[in-house]
């Protein structure tokens, strides 16, 4: 099995776990722990698993000119990200998240066409408006609230920073993943976290009632620390030594086709028609931006 096929395994194990975690970790919230209060379980257990791991990796040292670079990944990929996509993912629902993030693919193309100028072609353009739609409609015409889902539009707005927060991410750790190991990476972005998400995350933690939790909490929080957190940002690190940032972003569309059957099959989220319709002009979207077209043939001379 070559390195790209792994690659490619990488990607779509990690879209799956993602998608399972949109229920998992909404059920948990805001009962047994509140969405900051996670970001600080969640950032940290990682943290610790990435610096228990890293002594079987190679010792590197970053250079001095690259910890602009992992301050700003971590800000981007651990921690706007993570804070807004669990905050609203209290206040909105399960199919509602997992279909807003496949935007990613659009955001990350249109940051490159900012960042590395990359050329935007019309059947892209018309994909960016299409799937831009689709998220938007939910925004707009969902809901304003269900059980559990205090105020869905707001919910749904903060997926879109989360999933651009995302693809800033993914552009700017891309030159690191070929210069470092992933333990190595891995293990500052985390440290680094951390760091930040303390003071602003610290006191929805401490007020969580951990002797009072049930089991079924207990392993929910495990699979998001260990799961969604650990092996989801290893694989996809993995993934980007052999894959593009736009790619990895595109295996995001596989998430609301787990998460909606999951959540749907145990009963946390059902389907309507402004779901079902923004989800297709969002898939529809995000196949035209990630579609590779034809190189042109050379035009004669005398044609």
């Amino acid at each position: 099995m070559n390195s790209r096929t792994l690659a490619i395994l990488a990607a779509t194990g990690a879209s799956t776990i993602y998608g399972i975690n949109h229920t998992i970790a909404k059920g948990l919230m805001p009962v047994y722990i509140e969405p900051f209060g996670f970001i600080f379980l969640r950032v940290t257990g990682a943290a610790i698993l990435f610096w228990i791991i890293s002594f079987w990796g190679p010792k590197e040292k970053i250079a001095t000119g690259d910890w602009t670079r992992i301050l700003a990944c971590a800000l981007f990929g651990m921690v706007i990200n993570m804070l807004l996509f669990f905050k609203g993912l209290s206040l909105s629902t399960p199919i509602n998240s997992s279909v807003i993030i496949t935007v990613s693919p659009i955001l990350v193309l249109l940051l490159a066409a900012v960042l590395i100028k990359e050329k935007i072609t019309v059947l892209k353009t018309v994909g960016i408006v299409i799937g831009l739609a689709g998220a938007l409609a939910l925004v707009l015409f969902s809901n304003p609230e269900t059980v559990n889902a205090p105020n869905i539009p707001v919910g749904n707005m903060l997926f879109i920073v989360n999933a651009l927060s995302y693809g800033i991410y993914l552009i700017l750790v891309k030159p690191l993943t070929a210069k470092y190991h992933p333990f190595t990476l891995m293990k500052w972005l985390f440290l680094v976290a951390v760091i930040i998400n303390f003071p602003i995350t610290i006191s929805e933690f401490s007020r969580v009632e951990w002797l009072e939790l049930p089991a079924h909490a207990i392993w929910k929080m495990g699979f998001v620390i260990v799961g969604t957190t650990f092996l989801t940002y290893l694989l996809n690190i993995f993934a980007l030594k052999e894959l593009s940032a736009a790619t990895i972003s595109a295996f995001i569309y596989l998430q609301p086709l787990i998460a909606i059957t999951f959540a749907v099959a145990i009963g946390a989220d059902s389907l309507d028609m402004v779901k079902i319709t923004a989800a297709i002009l969002v898939f529809t979207g995000v196949y035209m931006v990630t579609r590779k077209t034809k190189p042109k043939l050379a035009s004669s001379p005398n044609s």
